[in-house]
C-alpha cells in the first residue's frame, strides 16, 4: 500500500473516530442531562401533587379525582397513592404507551432511568399516606434523538470541512512526493529532468538531493558523449585530417548505399596529391602534412556542412568525398578544384592534385564505385597541376520521364493501394524474434514490380508525399500486427515530422487499433534526431503512451552530438552497419562500440545492430552488450529457425 493511501487511511480514520466519539459523547451527556431533568420534573410534580391533596381536608373521592386529572393532563407513565397503613389508594398507567419517534436500537442504546418522584400527602398533623408520580420516558428519548441528530449534523459539516482542509494540506505535501517520483522514474528511463524545490521544510532537502543527483548524472552522460567524440577521432578517424579513416569510409559508404532513403542517383570524388614521396624529399615532412591538411579542410567542409556527406582519407594521398544527391558532382569537383588552386599556389608551387568525379545509380556496389572513379582519376592524372575529369551519367542513361510522371505514379499507387511491407528479422541472443523490420515497396504502375523506396522516396519528399505514405505503412503494419500478432517496425521518413498534421492523424490512426498499437514500432533516422529533435520529442511523448515503441535507426557517432538526446524518450537505438561491421577484427573499432553502447545503455535504452553479415561479429557484439541484431547474417539464422 503507498504512503499516500495511508496517510489518506489514517486522515479518514480519524476524522470518522472523531465524528463517532463526539456524537457519542454528547449523546451521552444530553442522555444524563434529560435523565436529571425527568428525575427532577417527577419529584416536583410529585410533590405539587401531594400538597394539592392535603389541602382536601382527607376527602378521598376529592383526592382521587385530583390524581386522575392530574395524570391526564401530564403525560405520566403511572401515578400511585398509598394510604398510611400501606393499602393502596389510587392506582393509574399508561397503557397504549407513548409512540417514541426515536428507533429502537436508539432507546436501548441510551436508556433513561429516572427515579420516581414520591412526597407525603397529610391532613394537618395527620399523614394521609404517599403519592408516587413517574413520567413517560418516551417524550425524553425522542428529544434526545432530535438533539442527537442535529449534533451529528453539525460535527459531519465540522469533520467535511476538517477532510477538505486535510485533503489541501495532503496535496500540498504529495506534490513535491509526485515530483520526486517522477523524476526518479525519468532517470530509469534515462531522462534528466529537474523539479523546483519544495516548500515543505521536510521534503526540500529531498528535492534538492535529487536535483543535485540528476544534475551529476547529465554532467556524466555528457561527459560520456565528450569522451565517445574523443575515442570516434582516435579510432575512426585520420589524426591529421579528421576524415574518416579507409576501413571506416568503406563502411560508411557500404551502409549509405544500402538504405532506402535518399536520392536513385550520388556522386563520388576523389582527390589525389600526386608524387608524395618526391614532395616529402623536397619540402619535408612538416610541409607536407601542412598540404596533406589543407586538402584534407577542403575536403571535409562538405560533410560538416551537409548532412549525409561522406569523407575519407582512403591513404597517404588520397582523399574521397560521396554527395548523397544527383546532378552535383561536376558543379562539387569544380568547386573543389577552385578552393585547391586558391589556397595552394599561395602556399605551394610545384604541387600536383588530380580531382575526378563520377556519378552513379545508388543500388551500384562499392567496387563499381570505386572501379569508375580510378579510371576517372588516372584521367585527371595526365594533367599538370590541378586537374579535373569528372564522368557523369549521360542524359540517356537516366529515366525518361520526368516529375511529373513519377508524383502521378506515386499518388495513384497511394490512391489504390498498391503498397506492400517488406519483412526483415531483428533477433535477440537466444535467436528469438525481437521485431520484423517493414520497409515499404510500392508498385508505381499497375501489375508491375514492387521497388523499393530508393527509386520512389526523393520524388515523394519533393511532393511532400512521405507523410501520406508513412501513413498508409503504418495502417499496413498494423494490420498484419493483428493477423499473425508479430511485433513489426515502419521507418518513417524525417521530411514527415514537418508536415503540420502528420503527428495527429498518425495517433488517431493508432489510437484506432489500441491491441496492434502495442506491438508497433516507429523507426526515424539519425538525422531526425539533429535536425527535428522537438518534433521527434512530441512524436513519443504522444504515441509512447499507447504501447508504440520509437526508435533511432543508422545511429553512429553523431548521436553523440544529439544535444538533449536523454529527453528524447527513445526506446531504442540501431547502430549504424559502419559502426558494428568488422568489431571482431578492429580493436579500435570495437573500443569505439563499447563507448556508444555504455553511453547508450545509460538512457536505458535498446541497443540493436543493423547489417550483421559476419558471424564472427556476432559474439563481439553480444559481449559488448547489444540487445539485437539485424541484416543477413540475422535473417538467415531466423529462417533456419
Amino acid at each position: 500500500m503507498s504512503l499516500m493511501r495511508q496517510v489518506w487511511m489514517l486522515v479518514l480514520g480519524v476524522v470518522v473516530l472523531s465524528l463517532i466519539g463526539g456524537v457519542a459523547v454528547s449523546a451521552n451527556s444530553m442522555r444524563q442531562l434529560v435523565q436529571t431533568q425527568l428525575q427532577v420534573k417527577n419529584s416536583d410534580n410529585a410533590a405539587a401533587l401531594a400538597l394539592a391533596m392535603s389541602q382536601q381536608h382527607g376527602d378521598e373521592s376529592l383526592m382521587t379525582l385530583l390524581m386522575s386529572a392530574q395524570f391526564d393532563t401530564g403525560y405520566y407513565e403511572s401515578m400511585q397513592w398509598h394510604r398510611a397503613d400501606g393499602s393502596l389508594a389510587f392506582e393509574r398507567h399508561e397503557e397504549a404507551g407513548h409512540p417514541s419517534e426515536a428507533p429502537a436500537w436508539f432507546v436501548a442504546l441510551l436508556p433513561i432511568q429516572a427515579q420516581a418522584g414520591a412526597a407525603q400527602v397529610s391532613n394537618g398533623w395527620n399523614a394521609l399516606g404517599s403519592v408516587e408520580v413517574r413520567s413517560h420516558t418516551a417524550y425524553a428519548h425522542d428529544a434526545l434523538w432530535h438533539d442527537t441528530l442535529h449534533n451529528g449534523m453539525l460535527q459531519f459539516g465540522v469533520g467535511l470541512l476538517a477532510g477538505l482542509m486535510a485533503v489541501l494540506v495532503l496535496k500540498r505535501v504529495r506534490k513535491p512526493i509526485d515530483a520526486a517520483v517522477e523524476q526518479a522514474n525519468a532517470v530509469v528511463q534515462g531522462r534528466f529532468v529537474t523539479v523546483s524545490e519544495a516548500k515543505v521544510p521536510e521534503l526540500k532537502p529531498l528535492t534538492q538531493a535529487m536535483n543535485t543527483m540528476v544534475l551529476r548524472m547529465k554532467g556524466l552522460f555528457e561527459a560520456q558523449a565528450g569522451q565517445l567524440q574523443v575515442l570516434q577521432q582516435q579510432t575512426l578517424c585520420d589524426s591529421l585530417t579528421g576524415l574518416s579513416q579507409r576501413k571506416h569510409f568503406l563502411a560508411e559508404l557500404e551502409s549509405a548505399l544500402t538504405r532506402d532513403v535518399g536520392p536513385a542517383h550520388a556522386g563520388l570524388i576523389l582527390v589525389r596529391l600526386r608524387d608524395l614521396a618526391t614532395l616529402n624529399s623536397t619540402l619535408g615532412h612538416a610541409q607536407v602534412d601542412q598540404l596533406l591538411l589543407t586538402l584534407g579542410r577542403a575536403v571535409k567542409a562538405y560533410p560538416d556542412r551537409v548532412m549525409g556527406c561522406l569523407g575519407g582519407r582512403l591513404n597517404g594521398s588520397d582523399f574521397a568525398l560521396w554527395l548523397p544527391a544527383p546532378d552535383v558532382v561536376a558543379e562539387t569537383a569544380q568547386a573543389l578544384v577552385d578552393v585547391l588552386g586558391s589556397s595552394l599556389v599561395a602556399s605551394f608551387s610545384g604541387v600536383n592534385v588530380a580531382v575526378a568525379g563520377v556519378e552513379l545509380p545508388r543500388h551500384s556496389a562499392v567496387s563499381n564505385w570505386f572501379g569508375e572513379a580510378d579510371a576517372a582519376l588516372a584521367r585527371a592524372e595526365q594533367g599538370q597541376g590541378i586537374s579535373l575529369y569528372c564522368a557523369v551519367s549521360a542524359a540517356s542513361e537516366r529515366p525518361a520521364q520526368g516529375e511529373r510522371v513519377w508524383r502521378a505514379q506515386i499518388n495513384e499507387a497511394l490512391q489504390q493501394n498498391r503498397l506492400r511491407l517488406q519483412q526483415f528479422p531483428l533477433v535477440d541472443q537466444q535467436g528469438l524474434l525481437v521485431h520484423l523490420e517493414c520497409p515499404l515497396q510500392m508498385q508505381l504502375t499497375e501489375g508491375g514490380e514492387f521497388v523499393n523506396g530508393v527509386n520512389w522516396l526523393p520524388l515523394a519528399q519533393r511532393s511532400r508525399l512521405t507523410g501520406e505514405v508513412d501513413l498508409q505503412a503504418v495502417g499496413l503494419a498494423l494490420a498484419r500486427i493483428g493477423e499473425d500478432g508479430k511485433r513489426r517496425c515502419v521507418n518513417i521518413a524525417p521530411s514527415s515530422l514537418t508536415e503540420g498534421a502528420f503527428i495527429a492523424r498518425l495517433r488517431d490512426l493508432v489510437f484506432r487499433s489500441p491491441q496492434s498499437a502495442r506491438k508497433l514500432g516507429l523507426e526515424l533516422p539519425e538525422v531526425a534526431a539533429m535536425q527535428h529533435f522537438d518534433v521527434l520529442h512530441e512524436l513519443s511523448r504522444q504515441l509512447r503512451p499507447l504501447g508504440v515503441l520509437v526508435g533511432l535507426e543508422h545511429a553512429d557517432a553523431g548521436l553523440a552530438q544529439v544535444e538533449r538526446l536523454f529527453q528524447a524518450e527513445l526506446d531504442y537505438v540501431k547502430l549504424d552497419s559502419s559502426v558494428v561491421s568488422g568489431v571482431a577484427d578492429d580493436n579500435a573499432r570495437l573500443a569505439f562500440l563499447r563507448g556508444m553502447v555504455i553511453m547508450l545503455r545509460s538512457l536505458s535504452l535498446q541497443i540493436y545492430a543493423e547489417g550483421v553479415s559476419d558471424a564472427r561479429d556476432v559474439p563481439v557484439l553480444w559481449e559488448c552488450g547489444v540487445h539485437g541484431v539485424t541484416g543477413p547474417w540475422a535473417t538467415a539464422q531466423h529462417q533456419g529457425a
